[in-house]
């Protein structure tokens, strides 16, 4: 069986990579920008390249002590429909992640989390994006008014943790930021369970 090797540690990947000559701006945004990049293929043909260039942001599985978990309602524009999240937010620039993810907790759910540490980090879309989300846990929560940005109408609410992985395994879930933290959360909470008792 091959193990696991990591993008980049390979050293067959030498092959594979790209050689950028020159990157120029093609849109500038209010969250992120559009870049044109031309690169050398790795058999020598030039190729062009449209990269969105995003500052990264953070998102944050909140677990009750009860098992439930913080999820958000809120209209997305590009899928014209509400969506179900956990709660999140881009980053300010030289933001520290870990801060950015109290902030975000607290201004988009009222909630101060007693504990938060990295689940993961995931790159939302590598075909076309540099964008990266670090993806958090949050326990011992205190639960408060929510503080949303001026342009920011969402609802918060509590569901049991169980329920909501199982909508996510059914596909009813399909923001992939909270996928990912469903099921992290989901597996991270196996591993933890205690196993059988040992015969003896």
């Amino acid at each position: 069986m091959a193990r696991f090797i990591p993008g980049g540690d390979e050293p067959g990947d030498d092959a594979l990579l790209e050689r950028i000559v020159s990157e120029e701006p093609v849109f500038s945004g209010l969250i992120f920008d559009v870049n044109r990049i031309d690169v050398t293929l790795p058999n020598g043909d030039p190729a062009q390249r449209d990269v969105v260039r995003h500052p990264g942001a953070v998102a944050i599985v909140a677990i009750t002590d009860d098992a439930r978990i913080c999820l958000v309602r809120q209209y997305r524009t590009a899928l014209d429909r509400v969506t179900v999240e956990i709660p999140a937010g881009k980053l300010d620039p030289g933001e520290d992640p870990l801060q950015a993810a109290r902030r975000e907790l607290k201004e988009e759910t009222g909630i101060e989390a007693r504990s938060m540490a990295l689940l993961t980090t995931i790159a939302t879309s590598v075909g076309f994006s540099d964008e990266r989300i670090g993806i958090y846990m949050a326990t011992g929560l205190t639960l408060g008014e929510s503080q949303p940005d001026e342009d920011e109408f969402l609802g918060a609410e509590l569901v049991d943790v169980g329920e909501f992985v199982d909508a996510v395994l059914d596909g009813r879930v399909e923001d992939a930021k909270t996928v990912v933290g469903a099921l992290a959360l989901d597996a991270i909470s196996r591993r933890l369970a205690p196993g059988p008792e040992p015969e003896r």
